[in-house]
């Protein structure tokens, strides 16, 4: 079962143009700094905003399994008895309670991305699939591929490339761009920080571009994780001994929009407290001449 978590709609960072981009739930790694915390799991997930609760218990008396306590701290879940029915979030007045992950049909999603052709047209937009991974769900990603691909709507798959290379060699002919993150080039520090080796990362960077496929390396640049020289001048040369035609590369510079959504979930950020920050516009210049050295154009955003 395929769930999306959300849909973007005027986007102009997932790709060319403006896009509408589809948030599919489920993610292989567990980054640590992580932008899209509640598409991590591939399960529904309840989210709780405090400050927007007016304690008027319209969920408490909605709730089948009586799971939902008001209290001096606001609603209180019982994760043993919830269902994730979503029945409080439908009588929630004021969106303090919000449900992550909806299954929609192929059809139901083709007529929302239909909707954005105008914008998609004027500007030379179209459809991202992002996540999570959306590679974690090659049948509906390939239907909606391909239905895109009948209606000439350029398609864009954001992704981690942490998945089995069959299922990128299916994709990709089906895709016209992809974005594929970086995050760094030690697979020991990879696995810790992203819970997982990048051996299989890279190896499906260099299958898309030995296949002539179409792509962006996107590197989220955090200082203590992965802006040293060291990282980026091995992220270089191992993208400029790749047969790939673009040779772009954009740097995400870390900033802390996740906090509030772990707070939602009732989970923390960071727990382990360990050192991120924004890097400074030195380093950013400094990444951008190194990849610069090796013939790749850097651009930072994010």
């Amino acid at each position: 079962m395929s769930l999306v978590f959300d849909i973007k709609r005027y986007s102009i960072n997932d790709g060319p143009g403006i896009r509408i981009t589809i948030f599919l739930k489920g993610c292989p790694l567990s980054c640590v700094w992580c932008h899209n915390p509640e598409g991590v799991a591939p399960e529904k997930e309840k989210l709780y905003t405090k400050k927007r609760c007016i304690g008027c218990s319209s969920c408490v008396m909605r709730c089948p399994e009586k799971a939902l306590k008001l209290t001096p701290d606001g609603i209180i879940t019982d994760r043993a008895l919830c269902t994730l029915c979503g029945s409080c979030a439908e009588v929630c007045p004021t969106g303090a309670i919000e449900i992550s992950g909806t299954v929609y049909t192929v059809d139901y999603l083709m007529n929302e991305i239909e909707k954005e052709t105008v914008f998609m047209d004027s500007s030379g937009g179209g459809v991202t699939f992002c996540g999570g991974e959306p590679l974690m769900h090659p049948d509906l990603l390939t239907e909606l591929l391909q239905r895109c691909g009948q209606l000439h709507i350029h398609r864009a798959v954001d992704t981690s490339l942490h998945i089995n290379p069959l299922i990128v060699s299916r994709i990709a002919p089906l895709t016209d761009l992809f974005l594929v993150d970086l995050k760094m080039m030690d697979t020991e520090k990879h696995l810790q920080y992203c819970g997982a080796h990048n051996e299989l990362i890279l190896k499906n960077i260099q299958l898309l571009a030995e296949n002539g496929n179409d792509f962006v390396i996107r590197i989220p640049l955090i200082e203590g994780i992965n802006a040293d020289e060291r990282n980026i001048t091995a992220s270089a040369q191992f993208l400029s001994h790749l047969p790939w035609h673009r040779k772009e590369v954009q740097l995400l510079t870390y900033h802390e929009v996740a906090k509030p959504k772990h707070e939602k979930l009732g989970s923390i950020y960071n727990p382990d407290n360990i050192p991120m920050s924004k890097p400074s516009e030195e380093v950013l210049q400094r990444c951008i001449e190194i990849f610069g050295r090796f013939g790749i154009s850097a651009s930072t955003g994010g």
